[in-house]
Order: structure tokens, then C-alpha cells, then sequence
């Protein structure tokens, strides 16, 4: 039997960012952008059931931090398999960085207490930076597998994964209880399950501030986070001037005087 933590994130549609994207105070403007749940926690998620069904009587505890609405990828995670939920919201916490963030959620896990297997994306697209996990497990003095694509095998002692690196694969073996980040690469999460919807969807979840978990207030949102965002863009690609070439000679031969003039061969 498996305590498990998955932690996930709602985060801004990066398709939909525009002017309004960002406070003047050069934090993210959450409430204004449409939100999705972070893909890569899901693929975390989906690693997260399937050790449930390995190891009957196990347990999963979805964690997010955010504004009250974040409650909705706790939602989202019971139907798909999850077993509970905590959100983590106060106006304390607000635009805090990879830095702060983890330290509320190392906060939260303490909590929560006993803990085999944290789990959770790689990165979030909303930042890229795929910090928050490995320093949640540092702030926990806890091992880490960071870029997992599978889990082969795990029980209380240890775990074993097959994780990606530049120019392939390897298999990573280590000591439980652990912190496991997940791949985009990793098996797509299953899909919402009917029963599921119709038993969770009323379901109330644990709802903590910064109290709760007994945060320093000098490590939690913007105090607690040097790092600041100076501006968000949106970047259209645009092609510079465009040639349509036949295969004629002549085309070819035009190309070719132009690759050498130009240096390019």
C-alpha cells in the first residue's frame, strides 16, 4: 500500500496570452486568462493510478496551490482516478516564483505527513522551468528521478525508472520514499470515468492557507520570491521574403549563384 501525492498545476492557455496577461506589478494576471490543467502533470497523474492498481489499498492525494478555482484540476484528477483532494489558497501566496511555490508545497506535504511517492510534471507550461519539483524535494531532503517516462517497478523500499537523456534512455533505481517529475513523452493520462463523475461531483475538497501549513511569511509569495517577471509577450512568427523556384534550369542555376554569393555554401 502506497501513500501517493500528485502535485499539479492549473495554468494560463499559452495559445490564448495577450496584452492582459500580466499585472502592473509584473505578475501573471491568472484570473483574466483562460486556464487548463498543466499537461505534464497529468502524464504524472496517469503514473500515479497505475501504481494505485499495482498496489491495492493505495492512496492518491492531489495537491495544487493557487486561486480558489484551482480546486478544479483536483476535480478534474478525482474522476480520472485520484482519490483526494487539498487546495492550497491565500492571498499570501500570491505571485510567488519556483522558490516560494515549492516551499509552500514541501509546507503542504509535511502536513499531510506520511508520503512514499510524490509525483508531478516536469515543467508547467506557464513558466518552463522544471524547478519546482527538484526543489520540493530538496526543501523535503528527499531523493529524486527527475525526466521519468515510466515506472517499472516500485514498492516500499524502492523504486525503478526508465527515465530520458540527451541521446537516449536510462534506468535510474532508488530508495523510497521519493520524489518522481514526469515526462510529456511519458503515457497520456485516461480519460474522465463516468462513475466516477457521478460519485465526485459534489465532492468537497481540504482547502489550507498559509497558516495551515505554518509557512514563514518571509518564504511565501512575493516576499519570499526574488525572482520577478518583467513582461509576458506573445511572439508571432513572421517568414521574411519569399522565392517560388521551378526545376528549371535556370531556377536552379539562380539559386545556386545566390547560396555562393551569399556565403551560405
Amino acid at each position: 500500500m502506497l501513500n501517493i501525492i500528485v502535485l499539479a498545476k492549473q495554468v494560463p492557455d499559452t495559445h490564448n496570452v495577450g496584452s492582459e496577461a500580466m499585472t502592473p506589478e509584473g505578475t501573471v494576471n491568472r484570473a483574466a486568462l483562460p486556464t487548463v490543467f498543466n499537461p505534464e502533470d497529468l502524464n504524472a497523474l496517469e503514473q500515479a493510478i497505475r501504481l494505485k492498481e499495482q498496489h491495492p489499498g493505495s492512496r492518491i492525494t492531489m495537491l495544487t496551490m493557487g486561486l480558489p478555482k484551482a480546486a478544479e484540476v483536483l476535480r478534474e484528477g478525482i474522476y480520472r482516478g485520484a482519490d483526494e483532494g487539498i487546495l492550497l489558497t491565500d492571498r499570501a501566496l500570491g505571485g510567488a516564483d519556483t522558490l516560494a511555490t515549492s516551499y509552500s508545497l514541501a509546507q503542504a506535504i509535511r502536513k499531510i505527513g506520511k508520503v512514499d511517492i510524490i509525483l508531478c510534471g516536469r515543467q508547467a507550461i506557464d513558466g518552463d522551468t522544471a524547478q519546482v519539483g527538484p526543489q520540493v524535494a530538496e526543501k523535503l531532503g528527499l531523493p529524486q528521478i527527475t525526466y521519468t517516462e515510466e515506472i517499472l517497478e516500485c514498492d516500499e523500499n524502492h523504486i525503478r525508472c526508465r527515465r530520458h537523456i540527451d541521446g537516449g534512455v536510462e534506468t535510474v533505481e532508488a530508495p523510497m520514499p521519493i520524489l518522481v517529475t514526469v515526462n510529456g513523452s511519458a503515457a497520456p493520462c485516461r480519460t474522465r470515468n463516468v462513475k466516477r463523475i457521478m460519485a465526485n461531483k459534489r465532492k468537497e475538497f481540504t482547502v489550507w492557507g498559509a497558516a495551515d501549513i505554518e509557512a514563514d511569511p518571509q518564504q511565501i509569495g512575493k516576499a519570499g520570491s526574488p525572482t520577478n517577471v518583467k513582461a509576458v509577450k506573445s511572439i508571432v512568427f513572421k517568414a521574411k521574403e519569399t522565392k517560388t523556384l521551378t526545376d528549371s534550369d535556370e531556377d536552379i542555376n539562380s539559386l545556386v549563384r545566390e547560396l555562393i554569393e551569399s556565403n551560405t555554401i
